[in-house]
């Protein structure tokens, strides 16, 4: 699940970003209003994380061109405290308002609710065969059995099952778990999707990953005996 985080103070995008990271989201950084546009323009986002005192341009302003972009749910997180300015972010659109500072298990936590509400496509158990899969936790069962994937294989499998039953293309799974600063080897998604392999049969699943050469992958349940 991808989110993207407008902030213009370094520290403190750094600080987010990495929470998120390790809680299993891909985040992208825009440190701009024109950035952050182009960005929602490209790329397929669960969640927009928006500052509002933005070096080229108010967060407000941009509020509507990345509502323009797509449904993606947007938080306001700024150091305007306010209630005039809580009163207009969120009836200019924003889903949730939240003033800085924040600690960043409540910051994570309140991403998560927000993603969980209902409508939003991100809140969802999605399964296949033995696998269970909650989208907003992060969380993976096998035959009811926790198992624990890192950040880019939770990726994997999310939009594996979100394609169950049909290929998932190479394209649309990079777009899906990489961020446009991380460095993706020619081979990257490759050992992604090996290592994903490797915790589902280590968990006992009885459904595998299938590579359609030059196409993608998809799951596959496996024949019993």
């Amino acid at each position: 699940m991808r989110i993207l985080l407008v902030e213009d103070h370094p520290p403190l995008a750094e600080a987010v970003k990495d929470a998120l990271c390790r809680a299993g989201f891909s985040v992208d950084h825009a440190g701009s209003a024109r950035q952050a546009i182009a960005f929602a323009r490209q790329a397929p986002y669960a969640l927009i994380l928006l500052d509002l005192g933005l070096p080229d341009n108010d967060g407000l302003s941009v509020l509507p061109a990345l509502r323009n972009a797509g449904a993606t749910p947007v938080i306001i997180l700024t150091a305007r405290d306010q209630l005039d300015d809580r009163l207009t972010g969120l009836d200019g659109g924003a889903d949730d308002y939240i003033v800085k500072p924040v600690e960043m298990p409540e910051l994570v936590a309140r991403c998560r609710a927000v993603l969980r509400r209902p409508g939003e496509r991100s809140d969802a158990l999605l399964s296949f065969g033995p696998i269970n899969m909650a989208t907003v936790s992060r969380s993976v069962t096998v035959d009811n059995k926790p198992v624990i994937l890192g950040r880019r294989e939770l990726g994997v499998l999310e939009q594996l099952l979100r394609s169950a039953g049909r290929v998932s293309q190479r394209q649309v799974l990079e777009d899906t778990i990489y961020a446009f600063d991380d460095e993706v080897t020619p081979n990257a998604l490759e050992a992604a999707v090996s290592r994903l392999r490797r915790a589902l049969a280590s968990a006992g699943s009885e459904t595998s990953i299938v590579t359609v050469r030059g196409v993608g992958w998809m799951l596959v349940k496996k024949d019993r005996e």
